[in-house]
């Protein structure tokens, strides 16, 4: 069977970034991004079109009592296609929105395509989530339908749709749960090709934002914004096809979907998946030497675990590794480089965008860069306060040269997508540098960096500071109100394994600070706290302001903090 004009289009866009893998100029150069023509179904016109007659792994997953499954390409297209005949028996409408709350099992894989062959929208949700963000998300974002496992079942109790409070369509994995349909009878159903046509900009997800700072947003991406759009994200990756790609992230955000699903099967790579309970840094570093796995990304609480339990071995076949998430710091990256002789290749984008910064395979890093625009990408760093573009400022997508990579908007929210669309740009709310030869550096959130003295203050670059230091594992950094400077620099430290909580850690921490810190940004105040993240990981660093402006209102010292000057806790 030939490929469609769309399929072709697309093959021939991969194929410059493959082809230009370790010549990231060139790639620049060379890439355009495909003409898919008005009506592209990734699953269908990509997915399909590779799956046809090929048995290489698509899936691997393996469980931490050793269980293993591996999917092939082709059956996973059989599969899917016989999921989403299922679903449209069940009730389930092109432009249906359906909530998906799963793990990393099978079953994700298989609905997440067989939604996109059906022309419905996917909405990933965190299994961490309770039964009342589970209602105001089904509420806010109109959900007709949900597919969770047996277990859950009871979080979605009475739940109803917004638009016309009807009953929410239910799906059930593994046992039978009255009122639910179950998933196992899709075994039965036809796997012939469902035939939905779709449109290029219809709606294919939505994702709700981490909600570092607000209440989560809903991302609307479309049939061309992350499926055509990831290919930023192979670009950055280096994947090839015959990989094996290991990406540690949990289903519900949309670095699940980066590094899980559309990059990996843009480069006909296997997506490998471990699942486990409790972390263990020797049981994954068996994993990925175990499977051959050759390219490994992981957040940088992961990098930091794996470095304090001195795996300084190397699995046998990694060629790529990288961090994603928040910035990671350069200590980090030194550290592996040493033992593994591999450089962590930092990538950034949003919820908002696929991978639009990075570290491509081959290119000269600079300590502590993102590294620079990715093919199909046009960056400007735009300054909050006069609005013109230089070397510092907010990090913005120009919208002049239609962003292919870019959400659609927010779900319900018109103002919201104005703000994050105004003056011609999309709006990160990040805030960064860029250097003679085009490296962009992250300085901070827009509401994370503050002023101490005058001076601006970046937390990422405290925090990495910090972290040079053994006894700090994570920290977080805010400014605390200070009569005389304004702001002084507070840290919140999660320490080391072997680090006590006491006045000698905190004084040796705040040395430390003293040494390598200019005055204007040293660690003046110390706490040693369980740091506040959300359920993609993310440290709200939001919380941790909060507490320091109600403490500095009741004209308070917090008991458990250490300050520059004194030896205990302030009473």
């Amino acid at each position: 069977m030939s490929p469609t004009p769309a399929t072709a289009s697309f093959l021939a866009a991969r194929d410059i970034l493959l082809d230009e893998r370790e010549n990231a100029a060139a790639a620049r150069e060379r890439f355009r991004w495909p003409d898919v023509g008005a009506h592209f179904n990734w699953a269908v016109d990509w997915f399909d079109a590779i799956a046809l007659e090929n048995d290489s792994v698509a899936l691997w997953i393996v469980e931490e009592d050793g269980r293993e499954t591996k999917v092939s390409f082709r059956e996973m297209s059989r599969r899917s296609n016989q999921v989403a005949n299922w679903m449209r028996e069940r009730g389930v409408r092109q432009g249906d929105h359906v909530m998906l709350m799963l793990g990393n099992q099978v079953e994700l894989w298989e609905t997440m395509l067989a939604i996109m062959k059906l022309g419905a929208v996917i909405l990933p949700t965190s299994t961490v989530l309770g039964a009342d963000e589970l209602a105001d998300r089904i509420d806010r974002a109109d959900v007709a339908h949900v597919i969770a496992n047996a277990a859950d079942a009871p979080l979605f109790s009475h739940l109803r749709s917004r638009a016309d409070r009807s009953e929410v369509g239910r799906i059930a994995i593994g046992d039978v749960v009255v009122g639910w349909s179950a998933y196992a009878d899709s075994n039965r159903a036809s796997d012939d090709a469902p035939g939905v046509l779709v449109s290029s900009d219809d709606p294919a997800l939505i994702y709700f934002t981490s909600g570092t700072t607000s209440k989560p947003k809903m991302v609307v991406h479309t049939h061309s914004s992350y499926p055509v759009g990831h290919l930023s994200t192979l670009s950055w990756l280096g994947l090839q096809p015959g990989d094996v790609h290991l990406a540690i992230s949990s289903p519900g955000w949309g670095k699940h979907a980066w590094s899980c699903f559309f990059a990996p099967w843009i480069a006909e790579a296997t997506v490998f998946v471990y699942n486990y309970s409790r972390f263990d840094a020797k049981a994954l570093v068996a994993q990925l030497d175990r499977a051959r796995v050759t390219t490994f990304c992981a957040p940088p609480t992961v990098w930091r675990m794996l470095i304090q339990n001195d795996i300084t071995e190397r699995p046998g076949a990694l060629r790529e590794i990288l961090s994603a998430g928040e910035p990671l710091n350069p200590e980090v990256i030194s550290r592996i480089r040493r033992w593994w002789g591999l450089v962590i290749r930092d990538g950034y984008g949003q919820t908002e965008t696929t991978a639009i910064i990075a570290n491509p395979p081959g290119s000269a890093l600079v300590a502590g860069s993102m590294g620079t625009p990715l093919p199909g990408v046009t960056i400007a760093l735009i300054d909050p306060l006069t609005g013109e573009p230089g070397d510092e400022g907010e990090i913005c997508i120009d919208l002049s040269v239609a962003p292919v990579n870019l959400m659609s908007g927010y779900l319900g929210d018109e103002a919201k997508t104005a703000t994050a669309m105004a003056d011609g740009y999309f709006h990160t709310g990040d805030v960064a540098s860029r250097d003679e030869r085009g490296y962009i550096t992250f300085i901070g959130r827009t509401d994370d960096i503050f002023k101490s003295s005058d001076y601006k203050v970046s937390p990422f670059e405290v925090e990495s500071l910090l972290l040079e230091h053994d006894a700090v594992a994570e920290a977080a950094v805010v400014g605390a109100p200070d009569d005389i400077r304004l702001n002084v620099t507070k840290a919140y430290v999660a320490l080391a394994d072997g680090w006590a909580p006491n006045e000698a850690t905190a004084r040796e921490i705040l040395r430390h600070a003293a040494e390598v810190m200019p005055p204007y940004m040293k660690v003046r105040r110390v706490e040693f706290f369980e740091l506040p993240k959300t359920a993609s990981g993310k440290i709200r660093r939001v919380e941790l302001r909060d507490r320091e402006v109600q403490a500095a209102q009741r004209g308070e010292a917090l008991p458990r903090e250490w300050r520059e000057g004194g030896t205990k806790p302030s009473t």
